[in-house]
């Protein structure tokens, strides 16, 4: 028996698997796994056969400036991402949720049996083509708003009419990442600075993720949802749109369709499912980024993270 302890039956939900998004990838990564395990050997080859180019080649040796390419970053995160969750339940840990931070929850939905590898894949590849390509027909750009509320930044871009800007990711209380056009985002970066925030701070990506600028990528992803079959959930995974748990087929589905154009509700993510009972997290996949946030949004939830081999042999709770 693992560490799952089962909410349903009333007692305390312990372990959530949470899977990072974009900008956790690193070259190298997942090599331990391929070589060194049978699971992880499969499903590098299983992605190399659904991908249209040597996806392990890009994310073993890289360069860096092709695997950050949204087309090639998210499906190499959701791999290692899913082989990692899998080899820690092969072990015996047992998450009782999950979430995932934007393509995260593609990873967190696999690990949860909503739909198998393969699948997730060719969805992952899907959306990761379709914002790749609506970021080149519509130019935009990302901004980090620090030490300004929610509300105060939101009002803000809701405020502003020459141009779209929206709040995209809410990460931790008083971090928030706005989308939206260049023009606009870059008008409105002053504004919150003469509203209080510390830094505003453009980010380097290649397009305006969670905004309405992603609505052909939308489009393109939803056909392909719309036609695929999505299994129940076996265990709750904390949607990104709704901060609320989920496991019907048809309420996953329509949570994956909204996540392109609206908000990632992250720190409310994470306080309900504290409040839910969660006492444990484990950053499943490459990179600390959920550990960092998850620091400024609770000290008291016990987040530990694992992305190596290494680290799956080594992992328990004491």
């Amino acid at each position: 028996m693992g560490k799952h302890v089962d909410f349903m039956g009333g007692c305390l939900m312990r372990i959530a698997f949470l899977c990072p998004g974009q900008a956790s990838q690193k070259v190298g990564m997942g090599f331990d796994l391929y070589k060194n395990t049978t699971l992880g050997k499969q499903y590098f080859d299983r992605a190399n056969d659904i991908m249209d180019v040597d996806i392990q080649e890009i994310v073993f040796n890289g360069p860096e400036n092709i695997l950050k390419q949204t087309q090639y970053t998210q499906p190499a995160i959701y791999i290692v991402s899913v082989i990692i969750g899998l080899l820690m339940m092969e072990k015996g840990i047992q998450p009782s949720c999950a979430a995932g931070h934007s393509l995260g929850e593609y990873s967190a939905l696999t690990l949860a049996k909503s739909f198998d590898f393969e699948t997730g894949l060719k969805l992952v590849k899907v959306r990761a083509e379709g914002m790749q390509n609506a970021g080149s027909q519509y130019p935009g750009t990302m901004a980090a708003v620090i030490g300004l509320d929610d509300k105060t930044t939101q009002e803000i871009c809701e405020q502003y009419s020459n141009g779209i800007v929206v709040a995209a990711n809410f990460n931790t209380q008083g971090q928030v990442v706005i989308s939206g056009e260049v023009g606009a985002v870059r008008a409105v970066m002053p504004l919150m600075k003469e509203a209080g925030a510390m830094k505003v701070v453009e980010l380097n990506v290649s397009g305006a993720f969670h905004s309405p600028l992603m609505n052909s990528a939308k489009e393109v992803l939803s056909e392909m949802l719309l036609s695929i079959e999505i299994r129940d959930s076996e265990i709750p995974v904390y949607a990104n749109v709704t901060a609320s748990p989920v496991s019907s087929a048809d309420k996953i589905r329509q949570s994956l369709i909204d996540q392109l154009e609206n908000p990632v509700r992250w720190h409310e993510s994470i306080t309900r499912l504290m409040k839910d009972g969660v006492t444990h997290a484990v950053e499943i996949g490459p990179g600390r980024v959920l550990q960092g946030l998850s620091r400024r949004i609770d000290r008291s939830l016990d987040m530990s993270g694992v992305e190596s081999l290494e680290q799956i042999v080594n992992f328990a709770y004491v």
